[in-house]
């Protein structure tokens, strides 16, 4: 299971300021890991490198642990200088093995890729994990945006002949059945893990992580990690 993050979405949920975020995402993030979700993209390509840095610094430093979860979306410089546990790259990002060749060799990262059809698919098999998407109508993907559907995730997970494939778009527990059917072995989302309105947030996305968790019938492992560096 992945979470990702959307800082705009969070704030727009819960109907705070914007400099109110830091503290939501953290409450956010807090609360998926003590659900168990597996990893976490800290997925903010608005945000400047010094906000990002020290927002993950700190989070690093209050939430022990959560740095070996943790993946940064794109900048691998900054997973680096921070010590997460690797990155995430969309499918237009750097080739996976120059990213590799940029980060120190002492440790085995967990490098992500985004995928949307079975050639590229195909490619990145090298990957810690492939997301695969969008599945479904997503809330953070235009109207016009090309779906794949599960037809397209099913030959996702055939052309990447065993590397973990996640899906993403618009899915929720009541998916998870579909998404085993099609092969995949997780599931990630942006607003399936956004904290109801009022209340904990940590504690609402807890919940949120745990039906999903429930919905698998699994318990958290390291499915993606064992994968790092696709060693």
């Amino acid at each position: 299971m992945l979470v990702v993050t959307s800082r705009r979405r969070l704030l727009e949920q819960v109907g705070a300021k914007a400099d109110a975020w830091p503290e939501l995402l953290l409450a956010q993030i807090a609360g998926a890991l003590e659900g168990g979700a597996d990893l976490i993209q800290v997925r903010e390509p608005d945000l400047d490198a010094s906000a990002l840095t020290r927002f993950l610094r700190r989070l690093f430093h209050e939430v022990p642990g959560s740095h070996s979860r943790v993946l940064v979306n794109d900048r691998a410089d900054i997973a680096w200088v921070t010590g997460a546990a690797g990155v995430h790259l969309a499918e237009r990002s750097l080739d996976l093995e120059d990213v590799r060749r940029l980060l120190p060799a002492d440790k085995k990262w967990v490098m992500g890729r985004s995928i949307h059809d079975p050639a590229t698919a195909e490619r990145c098999r090298t990957a810690s994990y492939l997301l695969a998407g969008t599945v479904r109508t997503s809330g953070s993907k235009p109207p016009d945006w090309g779906l794949l559907g599960w037809e397209g995730l099913a030959a996702v997970v055939r052309a990447a002949a065993g590397t973990p494939v996640v899906a993403i778009g618009g899915l929720g527990p009541e998916d998870v059945p579909a998404i085993k059917r099609a092969g995949a072995q997780g599931l990630a989302a942006i607003g399936c893990f956004l904290p109801e309105l009022g209340g904990d947030a940590a504690a609402s996305v807890k919940d949120r992580v745990l039906a999903v968790r429930r919905a698998f019938d699994t318990p958290p492992g390291d499915t993606y990690t064992r994968r790092a560096g696709g060693r």
